[in-house]
């Protein structure tokens, strides 16, 4: 990767909620931009955290004892093999860092299960 990407520009290229898009890759990492929308489902990984940095919007993190709220330039991270689910009512964009096989529904498969593509 030799140029600067515009995370803005990047999420302006499309409209689907919970579809990942690759902004860029970092060792054996994805980079990605994704917008959040409704509930997703409960899942976990049980071989990696699991990375959220809102840019913009609100995003709760679900966990079976509490609830995370981030806000614009907020993060957190869920453990490996905690279970969660990602909440924005109102619509959120965050961007995400996971190891390259990550699949994005982990253990719980189902119709929200996507590849991430490049944008």
């Amino acid at each position: 990767m030799t140029e600067k990407v515009d995370l803005a520009a990047k999420l302006a290229l499309f409209d689907e909620p919970w579809q990942p898009r690759i902004v860029a890759r970092l060792n054996d990492y994805k980079v990605m931009v994704v917008k959040l929308r409704g509930e997703f489902v409960w899942h976990s990984h049980a071989e990696t955290d699991d990375f959220f940095l809102v840019l913009d919007g609100r995003l709760t993190i679900q966990l079976r004892d509490r609830d995370v709220e981030l806000g614009p330039g907020e993060m957190f991270v869920v453990p490996r093999g905690v279970e969660h689910r990602p909440v924005s009512e109102e619509g959120a964009s965050a961007l995400l860092i996971e190891p390259e096989e990550t699949v994005n529904t982990g253990d719980a498969g189902g119709p929200l299960t996507t590849e991430a593509r490049e944008i």
